[in-house]
């Protein structure tokens, strides 16, 4: 992607925020254009539980197919090529509802979807089964020949991509790697921040960032937005691991003061310039002749963690809000 195409991800942001800039995240967005050799594709990651009474009520439910249609045609309208659905198996059949009805919206306006998969907590034989029986569930109703969606999965170089959100970290992902491998085509598995075990570093053929402010951790005042982690990330990945397949991120702020799971972590949106700041900060290690493959816009409807992009005639929350506590030094992500 050019620099034509990022530029139209920040008006939405500032406008929720109240905030006045030259551009917007939706501008910013649309402003761009893909690169003439495709890449890097944006991708946005996609919340699915609205509508659970765990969650909070943003206006509308993840179960509304007109709902899904829309926001696709939004996304796409965005240079959106995919939302990545946080995703959790059997252990939340509303959100696996939710991703299977994405899907078939998908696949009607020729649109994508892949999974990302949230680890589970517990110890490593009942961690690793629940990873084998999530992905082979995925690979028959999603996925595999007989899905009936299957072509909105998204494929990099004829693979379909399975993104991992780690949380116990304890699923032998060596174990689940020989599980995939009888698919028609085995699965990238792309993991987060290139950090898991080192046992199992070869098991994964690529890594993507996540919202992160950076090697001081969380500012009372949210103003580290993660120019130093993007920084790392892009460094390693370019130094260390430049076989693996690396998804860049970009975020509009971050405030988990909304969410259940909440620490008062929180990240200013600067009126704009984080999301524009993040959504360019890769241009400084890719090129046309080296392109990005992914960037991962984190997020387009995470309302919880203050993180979304999504402009909807639906949506009755803000996108980002900078008000906040003084905020511990730990990883965003709590879902």
């Amino acid at each position: 992607m050019s620099r034509t195409v990022l530029t139209v991800l920040i008006a939405g942001v500032v406008i929720a925020s109240g905030c006045t800039s030259r551009r917007g995240v939706h501008q910013m967005l649309r402003q761009n254009a893909q690169a003439p050799n495709g890449y890097p594709k944006v991708l946005a990651v996609y919340m699915a539980w609205f509508g659970e009474p765990n969650h909070i009520n943003v206006g509308y439910s993840s179960h509304d197919p007109s709902v899904l249609a829309k926001q696709i045609d939004e996304a796409r309208n965005l240079n959106i090529s995919a939302f990545v659905v946080d995703w959790y198996g059997d252990r939340d059949p509303f959100v696996d509802q939710s991703f299977a009805l994405l899907e078939e919206a998908a696949s009607q306006k020729h649109f994508h979807v892949a999974l990302l998969y949230n680890e589970t907590q517990d110890q490593e034989e009942e961690a690793t089964d629940d990873a084998i029986e999530s992905f082979n569930k995925a690979y028959k109703s999603y996925i595999g020949p007989n899905a009936p969606y299957r072509d909105a999965y998204l494929q990099y170089n004829g693979r379909p991509v399975l993104f991992i959100f780690p949380k116990g970290g304890h699923t032998n992902w060596t174990t689940v790697r020989q599980a995939l491998s009888s698919w028609q085509a085995p699965p990238l598995l792309i993991y987060k921040d290139h950090s898991p075990a080192a046992k199992f570093a070869s098991d994964f053929d690529g890594y993507y960032a996540w919202v992160h402010p950076g090697r001081k951790g969380w500012a009372s005042d949210g103003s580290e937005w993660g120019e130093q982690y993007l920084e790392d990330f892009y460094k390693t990945m370019s130094a260390k691991f430049p076989e693996k397949v690396t998804v860049g991120a970009a975020w509009p702020g971050f405030n988990d003061s909304r969410a259940s799971w909440g620490l008062d972590r929180r990240m200013n949106s600067r009126c704009g310039e984080t999301f524009e700041d993040t959504l360019q900060l890769y241009h400084r290690y890719y090129s046309p002749s080296n392109p990005l493959p992914f960037l991962l816009v984190e997020t387009w409807n995470d309302y919880e963690e203050g993180t979304a992009i999504e402009r909807s005639e639906h949506a009755t929350c803000p996108a980002t809000q900078n008000a906040g506590a003084p905020a511990p030094s730990q990883s965003a992500g709590g879902h």
